[in-house]
């Protein structure tokens, strides 16, 4: 698994770009996944964190588990009107998960 380092502790709820991967932390532990959504490549480093830990997508809301980089809501407003789209997408990202990477905070 890749290593993502940081200087300081990131917020509680914050996440931010660093290199390739989306950075954050939960409020109980630092993260690092893909930065870019499989749904449509939306920017999840501009994402939230919701209240179950998960990583939430600023375009169409699509939510991941970031211990397991897995889709675990697909995409929301328009798209989840599509019968069986939210199903796809979490199928496909339970076989091509966002990739993830152990964050190291530098001096701890």
């Amino acid at each position: 698994m890749a290593i993502v380092r940081i200087r300081l502790p990131l917020p509680r709820k914050v996440v931010t770009r660093v290199g390739m991967w989306a950075v954050g932390n939960t409020g109980e532990e630092h993260f690092a996944v893909d930065r870019v959504c499989r749904h449509l490549g939306g920017p999840l480093d501009k994402g939230a964190i919701n209240r179950d830990g998960c990583l939430v997508c600023p375009w169409h809301g699509a939510a991941y588990d970031v211990h397991t980089g897995r889709m675990v809501r697909g995409p929301q407003g328009i798209f989840a009107k599509i019968p069986g789209l939210g199903a796809a997408f979490r199928g496909l990202s339970a076989v091509v998960p966002l990739r993830r990477a152990t964050v190291e905070i530098e001096g701890e």
